[in-house]
């Protein structure tokens, strides 16, 4: 989608630097961190809202939590524990809608 922001970073046309990347996602540090480790988890393919998943996109959704978990590892976080969120629409705090992972830890919760 030519109007959304994480589709721009994804096709670099918004200039941000991956902590992640492979076929499937990316990440990158959150611009507003709520957390010391603060890192958002997207999937290169636009998916608007929760409510937009669809059968087709099963193992995609399972992979933006294997990223998590291996990301909480490599940040050292995994063995304390983190928190992973979803936002959906307006009244559950979604501002981009594309959907991603907040990936957050390094303090308690």
């Amino acid at each position: 989608m030519s109007d959304c922001l994480f589709c721009s970073i994804i096709g670099k046309q918004t200039q941000t630097s991956y902590v992640y990347e492979d076929d499937l996602v990316v990440a990158f540090n959150d611009l507003h961190p709520k957390a010391p480790i603060h890192q958002l988890i997207v999937p290169k393919k636009h998916i608007s809202t929760i409510n937009d998943v669809s059968l087709e996109d099963e193992s995609l959704i399972g992979h933006l939590f294997t990223t998590a978990a291996h990301l909480a590892k490599k940040q050292s976080i995994a063995d304390d524990g983190y928190r992973v969120l979803m936002n959906c629409n307006l009244h559950g705090g979604q501002i981009i809608y594309h959907i991603h992972l907040h990936l957050l830890g390094g303090k308690q919760l």
